[in-house]
């Protein structure tokens, strides 16, 4: 396994622990993550913002089957999280991640259960949904997630920053559609969510279809990351600044926006538009409003309105 190359830790960012009232469970990641995740480390390291760290920094953040089971729990309770208004993910030591944990997933994906190819075939095609949804969560999750991406980032992990909202990367990150080098056509995200990231189908179909290996520099040029910093350190205070930027914003206006770009995303303009009538015509009835334009009128900025939970 790639993994076994390996063996570092870098610094945390910004952990505190938790009051009591947050609904989130937290762990700390000191000493790797406790109960009850086992692959993820979450902390609160300013207001309103949750830290989501992928965390098996010994096996690379490869993501094995508790992997794909703990992500779901954890943005379903983030999205419930009136205590969240902005989420940030990244990885714990040499890399975000190596993808795939091949040897502890190759029972599910090798040997399915079934007495015929019929009832093999049902079963493999629930096994994939439930994969998909691992990072269709993320997307789904009404509060904007920002990833951080340093080192590599191959396979599943490209999965799931396609599933993100806001990319970032250090200069020495690269990204790699891995797939196909492993026999199997990319099948949890990558090849429906990069098209709509990245302008360009021709380079989304090279990516995809050679495994070639993406790099910091083309990856902004491209579109999918829109910043670029020198180290894991000035990304992470990047990422924090931007989330509390966010953060600080009325979360009626923020989470609504993300889910109308959302759905501009995946219709038409005149679907678009007759969507956002219809949010609005509700979202609009809001103190947020009259607090955003009295902290404008008076010179103050947005940051300094206080806004209720959602």
């Amino acid at each position: 396994m790639l993994s076994a190359l390996f063996r570092s830790a870098l610094p945390k960012y910004g952990r505190v622990v938790l009051p009591a009232r947050v609904s989130i469970r937290t762990m700390s990641s000191s000493d790797g993550p406790a109960s009850p995740y086992a692959t993820l480390a979450v902390s609160r390291p300013a207001e309103s913002v949750t830290h989501v760290e992928l965390h098996r920094p010994k096996k690379l953040n490869a993501m094995n089957k508790a992997f794909w089971r703990e992500m779901v729990e954890c943005f379903n309770e983030i999205a419930d999280d009136q205590d969240c208004r902005v989420v940030v993910v990244s990885g714990a030591g040499k890399m975000f991640t190596a993808g795939i944990d091949l040897m502890d997933m190759a029972g599910d994906m090798l040997q399915p259960e079934g007495d015929d190819t019929a009832r093999i075939s049902w079963n493999v095609r629930k096994l994939i949904a439930r994969y998909q949804e691992t990072f269709s969560v993320i997307e789904k999750c009404p509060k904007p997630v920002v990833v951080a991406v340093h080192g590599a980032c191959i396979g599943g992990g490209v999965d799931l920053i396609t599933a993100c909202d806001i990319r970032l990367c250090t200069q020495d990150a690269w990204f790699q559609v891995k797939e196909v080098d492993i026999g199997l056509a990319a099948d949890v995200g990558t090849l429906q969510r990069l098209p709509k990231v990245i302008g360009s189908r021709s380079l989304v179909n090279e990516l995809a279809l050679t495994a070639r290996k993406m790099y910091a520099d083309e990856a902004k040029s491209s579109g999918l990351v829109s910043r670029v910093f020198p180290d894991k350190e000035a990304m992470m205070a990047g990422a924090l600044e931007m989330a509390g930027e966010m953060a600080a914003r009325s979360p009626v206006a923020v989470q609504g926006t993300k889910l109308n770009l959302l759905y501009s995303r995946d219709h038409s303009v005149a679907e678009g538009l007759d969507y956002m009538a219809t949010w609005n015509m509700s979202m609009l009835q809001t103190q947020d409003v009259m607090k955003a334009a009295q902290a404008a009128m008076e010179k103050r900025s947005p940051k300094e309105a206080l806004f209720s939970k959602l």
